[in-house]
Formats: C-alpha cells, sequence, structure tokens
C-alpha cells in the first residue's frame, strides 16, 4: 500500500513539470502546480506599471552640435495674409539714362565699354566737332568784347564825373558795353545748349586750341553702361545720324512690374507692402507698392501693379520672374516660431524648448501661418529658446521605449 502510494505522488509530481515546461499552457495550471517563474512575475510586475514617456531630453552641447540642431529665439514679429501674384523685374524709370549728343560730330574716344561702371559727371567719350570750336571760339571772342567795353565804360564813367567828356561819349560807351555783355550771355548759352557745364566754360580761356574743337560726354547719372551704341569715329549729330551713344541704368532700386485680377483689385493700396520672391533665390526682400493702375486690360482683365525694391547688390535682375506677396492685413503677434521647429507627437503639434541640460517637449497651440514663420498662440513665452531644425531627430528619441532594467 505504501509503495502504491509513493507511485501516485511521483506521477503527480511529473505531471506538474510538464505542464510548467510545456509551451502554451495556462498560467492557471502552473500556478496550482505551484510553479510560477520568478522572472515571468517580475515581468508582468514590469508591465503592469510602466511609466509614460518623459517629455525631458537630456542633451550636451556636443551632442546638440552633432546633430546639427540650431537654436532660435522665440519672439513677437508681423504675420500678414498675403495676395500671391506673379512679377517681372523692370529698371526703374527715374534710373535709366540715354547719353545723346546735341551736335554733329564724330567720336574721338570711348573712354567706357558695356558692363562698366560709371559715376555721375564722369567723362565716359569725347567728340569733335566744328560746330562746338565754332560756338567756343564766338563766346572767347565775345567775351575779349566785352572786357574791353566794360573797361572804356568805366572809364568814361570817371571822365564824365569830371565833367570831362561830354555826356553823349559816356551813354555811347555805357550801351556799347551792355550790348557787349549781352552777347556774352547769349554766347554762354549756346555753348550750354551744347553740353558744356558751367566750369568747362569758366575754363576756356585757359584751354588750348587743340582742345577747342573736342567736347567730352559725362554721365548724368552714377549707374552701368548697359548698351554702347557707337564706335571710334561714327558721325554722330543731326540729319539722321545717330544721336544716342550709350543708355546707363542704376539698378541699386528697381521695379516690380505685377499683373493683378481686377476681382483683388479692391484689396490693393498704394503703400502696401509686398515681398518678393524667385525660384533659386533663398532669400526674399520686402517693398512697397508705388503704383496701382486706374486701367484693367479689356483682354486679360488684370491691372498693372508697381511696386518698389531695394537692390544695392543687384540680386534682382531686370527681366526676372518673380512671385510677389502682397500684404492684405498685417498684424503684430507676441510669439513667433519657424515652422521647422513644429512636430506632431501623439497628433498634437510640440517644440523643443532648450533647456539647461537639454531640450523640453513642450505642447504649443499654433495660430496663423505665414511662408516659413508660424503663429504661436499658447505654449510660448517670448524669449525662450527652442530646437529650430533637425527637431525630427528629437522626436524619434522622445518615441524610443525606455531600456529594460
Amino acid at each position: 500500500m505504501a509503495s502504491r502510494s509513493t507511485i501516485i505522488v511521483f506521477a503527480f509530481l511529473a505531471g506538474a513539470a510538464i505542464f510548467a515546461l510545456a509551451p502554451g499552457l495556462s498560467t492557471t495550471v502552473q500556478r496550482a502546480v505551484g510553479i510560477w517563474t520568478e522572472t515571468k512575475a517580475k515581468a508582468s510586475s514590469k508591465a503592469a506599471t510602466a511609466e509614460p514617456v518623459s517629455g525631458s531630453l537630456p542633451m550636451s552641447e556636443e551632442q546638440i552640435k552633432l546633430a546639427q540642431i540650431e537654436l532660435a529665439n522665440v519672439g513677437p514679429a508681423t504675420i500678414a495674409k498675403r495676395l500671391a501674384v506673379p512679377g517681372t523685374i523692370i529698371p526703374s524709370a527715374d534710373l535709366i539714362a540715354h547719353v545723346s549728343v546735341k551736335l554733329s560730330g564724330t567720336v574721338a574716344e570711348l573712354r567706357k565699354n558695356i558692363g562698366d561702371d560709371v559715376a555721375k559727371d564722369e567723362v565716359i567719350a569725347v567728340l569733335e566737332s566744328r560746330e562746338v570750336a565754332d560756338a567756343k571760339s564766338e563766346y572767347l571772342a565775345a567775351r575779349l568784347t566785352d572786357d574791353l567795353a566794360q573797361d572804356l565804360a568805366n572809364r568814361d564813367k570817371k571822365l564824365w564825373d569830371g565833367r570831362a567828356i561830354p555826356e553823349q561819349q559816356f551813354l555811347r560807351s555805357r550801351n556799347a558795353a551792355a550790348q557787349s555783355g549781352m552777347k556774352v550771355n547769349i554766347a554762354r548759352q549756346k555753348l550750354m545748349a551744347l553740353g558744356l557745364a558751367e566750369d568747362e566754360i569758366a575754363a576756356l580761356p585757359e584751354t588750348s586750341e587743340a582742345r577747342l574743337r573736342r567736347q567730352d560726354v559725362r554721365a548724368p547719372i552714377t549707374g552701368r553702361v548697359v548698351e554702347r551704341k557707337v564706335e571710334l569715329g561714327t558721325a554722330v549729330g543731326r540729319d539722321n545720324l545717330e544721336t544716342e551713344l550709350f543708355v546707363i541704368v542704376d539698378l541699386s532700386r528697381v521695379w516690380v512690374d505685377l499683373s493683378v485680377a481686377s476681382s483683388d483689385l479692391p484689396l490693393i493700396k498704394e503703400g502696401q507692402s509686398v515681398k518678393i520672391s524667385a525660384r533659386g533665390l533663398s532669400e526674399s526682400i520686402t517693398g512697397k507698392i508705388i503704383f496701382v493702375s486706374p486701367l484693367v486690360d479689356k483682354d486679360t482683365r488684370t491691372a498693372r501693379v508697381v511696386a518698389e525694391i531695394q537692390n544695392a547688390d543687384r540680386t534682382w535682375r531686370p527681366g526676372s520672374f518673380v512671385t510677389a506677396a502682397i500684404a492684405l492685413n498685417e498684424r503684430n503677434v507676441p510669439v513667433v516660431a519657424p515652422a521647422t521647429a513644429i512636430q506632431k507627437v501623439e497628433g498634437r503639434p510640440v517644440v523643443f524648448v532648450r533647456t539647461k541640460d537639454g531640450f523640453e517637449k513642450r505642447d504649443v497651440v499654433l495660430g496663423q501661418k505665414e511662408d516659413q514663420a508660424l503663429e504661436i498662440v499658447s505654449g510660448l513665452t517670448s524669449g525662450e529658446t527652442i530646437a529650430a531644425t533637425n527637431t525630427f531627430s528629437l522626436k524619434a528619441e522622445l518615441s524610443k521605449p525606455k531600456d529594460e532594467d
């Protein structure tokens, strides 16, 4: 009887061992036989007490640099609703000069070529002309005659004051002096009409005879030569000859010629700001509308609108196609962040705020967007520093599961 009981006990223990080692068996059975393993108990306990993912990401300065994460300070900015229209860069009509001659002659020197920069009043060409030689000679002769007439008039006045000569002689000399003075003024005006400046006319008495037939052509504005229409020795002037020598354009300011649909014209006003961008250029520039045409094209149903932008570095070339974003209504907002700083975690927009130990995930509420800038309604305060680029790597790091103990 005792041996039979021993056999039953051994059989029971063997069966329990089979249940414990066989995969997929019920844990209830395992508990029944008292072989619930300590390892599985620990795993179950850890799963039951798993902590939520933390919003803190410890990172050193070196790690931030290696991750190529750029930082940006958020703050106030202007956000605007804009109307996008196509446009073309053209030279400002106020900054184009056509250099023409006012006399007949030939081109003796060409001191500037196409593409050269010129300064205002710089000599860019020299002409030889019999017409200008005659006008200069006439002026010099009139000036000499006037000097003599003035001296005689002054002498006769002194004699008349001393009653040394009759009054009729004094009157004749005074009249001759007035006429000679008038002839000098006429000769001076003729030289000015031919293109000579006041300082050039004043220097004529000291000018050599060889220079009398030559006239300097000066640049009327500072700019760049975009056209040269003559060659050395070309006859220029009247009688169906070429009169234009150069075209100079100052590109420090340019216009943007826009086409705006008639339905949008009520929203456009002179003085509105406009942001200009172009394909192939990473930067945009802001200008102002200076002209809104009152006329609408009957075929295209669009009106001409002109904006002006600064172009000191000559980035914006005439003839280039651009896109203009006209600000329809602008408002100042307290906090604006770059769009690249925004990520979505569990369907909610977040940013990563710089802390002394790294970054902290911060839920934000977004407002109006303009280009690559977003209004932050809540969640950030002005002056805080956030991750502006490569924020996806921070999101990926935040989503990683924690290492098990």
